[in-house]
């Protein structure tokens, strides 16, 4: 249903209110839309303009005589349409909101969400958005203005990416970005498939047993929806809609805030149900969100990230690679490699290397003392989020454990490594720093199950 020309039927005090309503809530509440974040909320210059580099970071100078010879992305697809089951759960609330039959008026929000058109069809599940296309051509034309070199015409592009539609769309999207002089064509078609590397958690029976399946994992996400702070923006959004707070649940508050989300990074727009909630009511949904991902894709369970390892090892090894080849003075057999996959790809990585981990666990009872954590999932991985490793060699260096830097990049920003709190570092310092992940973590036994069958939350 195309939207518009519904909101005619609001009488125009009620919709001079709502608008302000709007204009309130579009201050402050993109901040905590965790993962359905867009990319411009960790980088605010390119609302203004997609293609600038922005402002000039200490943690870019490299020494004058080092060259980059790898790039190795790996990153989250573009800005998506809600699932399937996301927009059933909308379709539910939005017909109570007409089916509302309780005594006296109801607040300017409640009646313009009545009259808001349903324009969701559960066709689009998950599918990548127009945005979500810029998002990934304006992101491969950045790094090819960072790394002219690397991305030169004629260099190979290596292009790999989960088979799920909103992905290799994401690939193609990022393959066009670049023009017509380097590597393959355009085409999705050319993208190569690779669930093993982009969505190994499908592929690790432990984590798909005893976290995906496995409702127990899931108890402080659980514990936290029955709280107080829940409780609190559950009875606010049931009447702010005029409804009985017995028809609600924190599920459909939660798609409520999500649709605010998804209205505002699909279309750049602020929709009416941002109006529900305040930038209080948005930090309680935030952490709400960020629960699920600590437990089921962070440090929740060692085996969330544990799970990730046979990407890091692949990532390592084809670093080793390049090295090797730069000291038989060869070309560079893949100076290039972009792999695309989702939220759950990264973040999982991100934990097995030991970032944005905070000294207490995330739970249901210290929403309050988390104000100030590292894990926030709209910072790490927003849409079109993207975790980047430059291999360089260094000329007139010292030693030759320097001839080999790395410098890593989160959402194109110098990422500081964890045992130096430099944004450069020696390759052979990096590895050594990650040599138990590298020689001892081994997918297949890392994922077997226990052989007693069990779904206890303490085999985790």
């Amino acid at each position: 249903m195309a939207p518009g020309r519904a909101g005619a039927a609001l009488p125009s005090a009620a919709l001079l209110l709502l608008l302000l309503l709007l204009a309130a809530a579009n201050a402050g509440l993109s901040a905590y839309f965790g993962t359905k974040s867009r990319y411009e909320e960790v980088n605010p210059h390119l609302a203004r303009d997609p293609l600038s580099l922005g402002p000039a970071a200490a943690g870019w100078r490299l020494p004058a005589a080092c060259a980059p010879l790898q790039l190795r992305a790996v990153l989250r697809h573009g800005t998506r349409y809600p699932t399937a089951g996301q927009i059933r759960r909308l379709g539910q609330l939005h017909a109570r909101l007409l089916r509302r039959t309780g005594p006296g008026p109801c607040p300017a929000a409640a009646a313009g969400l009545a009259a808001w058109p349903m324009w969701y069809e559960e066709s689009l599940d998950g599918r990548l958005a127009p945005q979500g296309r810029r998002d990934m051509e304006h992101l491969a034309r950045r790094l090819a203005a960072r790394f002219p070199a690397l991305f030169a015409a004629r260099r190979r592009l290596r292009l790999a990416s989960s088979s799920k539609h909103r992905c290799l769309q994401s690939g193609a999207a990022f393959r066009r970005g670049l023009g017509p002089g380097l590597g393959p064509g355009g085409d999705e078609e050319e993208v190569e498939v690779n669930d093993a590397l982009m969505r190994f958690f499908d592929h690790c029976a432990k984590f798909v047993a005893l976290v995906e399946e496995n409702e127990a994992a899931m108890c402080q996400v659980h514990a936290f929806k029955e709280g107080p702070e829940m409780r609190k923006v559950l009875e606010k959004v049931a009447s702010a809609l005029c409804l009985p707070v017995e028809e609600l649940n924190a599920d459909l508050v939660q798609v409520a805030f999500l649709t605010c989300s998804y209205e505002l990074a699909i279309k750049n727009v602020t929709s009416p149900w941002c109006s529900l909630f305040t930038e209080e009511d948005a930090k309680v949904l935030e952490y709400l969100n960020d629960l699920k991902q600590y437990w089921k894709r962070g440090y929740g369970y060692d085996i969330n990230s544990r799970s990730s390892c046979i990407l890091f090892q692949d990532i390592f090894q084809h670093l080793d690679k390049a090295v090797e080849e730069s000291k038989s003075s060869k070309p560079i057999s893949s100076p290039l490699i972009v792999q695309v996959g989702h939220a759950e790809t990264l973040q999982p990585l991100l934990a097995l290397m030991g970032f944005f981990k905070d000294k207490e666990p995330l739970k249901a009872n210290n929403y309050l003392r988390q104000a100030h954590r590292k894990f926030r999932s709209g910072r790490i991985v927003p849409y079109a989020a993207n975790l980047v490793f430059v291999l360089y060699h260094c000329d007139q260096v010292k030693t030759s454990r320097e001839e080999y830097q790395v410098q890593m990049l989160l959402n194109e920003k110098p990422l500081s490594f964890l045992h130096s709190n430099e944004t450069i570092s020696t390759y052979a310092d990096l590895k050594d720093y990650y040599r138990d992940i590298l020689e001892n973590c081994h997918f297949k036994e890392e994922c077997e199950l226990p052989k007693i069958n069990t779904t206890a939350v303490d085999e985790l």
